[in-house]
């Protein structure tokens, strides 16, 4: 299954989450229940995904880490926020670039 497939997949189980779950968790339980969600379908998910990052040769051991990590292709970013400020998007770029990946899903719940 190629990452668009996948991130179809993952927005679908979001949004079937949100209608469940609705709005005022903490972000944990939304990556949880999501999480959950995701291998019930039959991904393999990983989450609270360290990257290091390496700065003029010293290395910064978990200096970011990615909420779920999909069929280790896409980085799941979720906010439990009341909009999607333009630094969410910046920081899940940033994510893509220090982990080598090339797709993202931003999830506001």
């Amino acid at each position: 299954m190629n990452e668009n497939e996948i991130s179809h997949k993952i927005f679908g189980a979001a949004i079937e989450l949100h209608k469940t779950l609705g709005p005022g968790l903490l972000e944990s339980a939304y990556e949880k229940a999501l999480a959950f969600d995701l291998k019930e379908i039959g991904f393999i998910v990983d989450t609270q995904v360290p990257i290091n990052l390496v700065y003029k040769g010293l290395k910064l051991e978990n200096a970011y880490k990615i909420d779920i990590l999909v069929e280790d292709k896409v980085i799941v970013e979720l906010k439990s926020v009341e909009a999607l400020a333009p630094v969410y998007f910046a920081q899940t770029l940033t994510y893509l670039k220090l982990s080598g990946k090339k797709v993202r899903s931003l999830n506001k719940f």
